[in-house]
């Protein structure tokens, strides 16, 4: 366990470290080329580091009430090692078992620590078997993404049920990406919405349908309101999912604000712009890219239908886990332009302004 770092600017130092390395790293993106030895080998420590920095520093936090429900998974711990057995959601099985397995077997601290190696180190696999050498750069978008953090040291199980997501799609096996999908669902069954996205996207590769679909959810949210909100409780059997539609006392606490959240909806369109500069103007064509594309507008359409909910964010999360993907994507498949790496450094380097703004500065305010 960390104490070194005094608990209520943990979070601060951490960003603050991160802004520090996004430093380094944007001088780097001018002085080197992308394909260059010396950048990849530069690029391959850093992300080595970066790695073993995330993992410790998040899998080592002090379990405290000011990471959200930290203590509330230290109290599920403590009743399975009393006897209790499938506390929470049943249908979360594997998580649920690993709960049990760790409380039986391991102190609080090795669960957390597990839990931080489990969320992050699939990142880094998937980022090495999508892009091999370049695999640094894929990581960093994940790493710096606006809700990493968060699903870091709050909405772990969840966190962890992403990025089995994403180290599914990662593979080039059918079996193992549908048997990686599944498993991402058995970790939290609010995946239910990506799994569901990702079946249609494998099943029709129309990039345009879906940006056309995209658009037409705007003005139907906007038209239709509440009533999507309850169609789809009676719809979604899910008691967790439903929590997340209505305005629950169970949820109440957990949520932020509500109505039509512009906000996020413009932080979204950055990855929709980047399906349609790159798919649709630049002929972009990657049946990998293609399909987390497809599975990233389906999952981002269903949040704006019922974008009034409470904590909407948490809907948004289910295709914002794949934004840095579908952002970064090309720029490690093809040469678009003709300073690349440059652009690649500016680009990154906002996309983390973005998060450190709405986290440190504005969280601050």
């Amino acid at each position: 366990m960390n104490t070194l770092v005094p608990i209520e600017y943990y979070t601060t130092i951490y960003y603050n470290i991160l802004l520090f390395f996004m430093l380094f790293f944007f001088i780097s993106t001018f002085r080197e080329e992308l394909t260059s030895k010396i950048n990849l080998s530069t690029k391959n420590a850093f992300g080595i580091f970066l790695l073993v920095f995330v993992i410790s520093y998040i899998g080592f936090r002090p379990i405290d009430p000011i990471f959200g429900d930290m203590t509330t998974y230290r109290d599920y711990l403590e009743r399975y090692a009393s006897g209790e057995d499938f506390l929470g959601n049943e249908n979360d099985y594997i998580f649920q078992v690993f709960m049990r397995f760790c409380a039986r077997n391991a102190t609080h601290e090795i669960f957390f620590l597990l839990c931080a190696m489990l969320y992050i180190y699939p990142l880094y696999s998937a980022s090495k078997n999508l892009f091999k050498e370049y695999w640094f750069y894929a990581f960093l978008m994940l790493v710096i993404s606006f809700s990493f953090w968060g699903y870091a040291v709050n909405g772990i199980r969840n966190g962890i049920a992403t990025t089995i997501f994403i180290y599914g799609i990662s593979q080039k096996k059918r079996l193992l990406m549908f048997a990686l999908i599944g498993i991402s669902y058995l970790t939290h069954n609010a995946m239910m919405i990506p799994a569901a996205a990702f079946l249609i996207a494998i099943s029709l590769d129309k990039t345009k349908w879906f940006l056309y679909g995209w658009l037409l959810c705007i003005p139907l949210s906007l038209v239709l309101g509440g009533s999507l909100e309850l169609f789809f409780n009676d719809l979604v059997e899910s008691e967790r999912t439903v929590g997340y539609l209505s305005d629950t006392d169970e949820f109440s606490e957990q949520f932020s604000s509500t109505g039509f959240r512009w906000d996020f909806l413009l932080y979204s369109m950055s990855g929709v712009y980047a399906v349609w500069y790159f798919i649709i103007k630049q002929k972009f064509e990657d049946k990998t890219y293609s399909l987390i594309c497809n599975t990233y507008l389906i999952a981002n359409a269903f949040w704006i239908l019922v974008i009034r909910a409470s904590f909407s964010n948490r809907f948004a999360y289910l295709s914002w886990f794949l934004m840095g993907i579908v952002i970064i994507y090309p720029f490690l498949k093809r040469k678009f332009f003709s300073e690349q790496h440059k652009l690649m450094g500016r680009l990154i380097f906002v996309y983390f302004a973005f998060t450190y703004i709405m986290n440190i500065l504005r969280g601050n305010n």
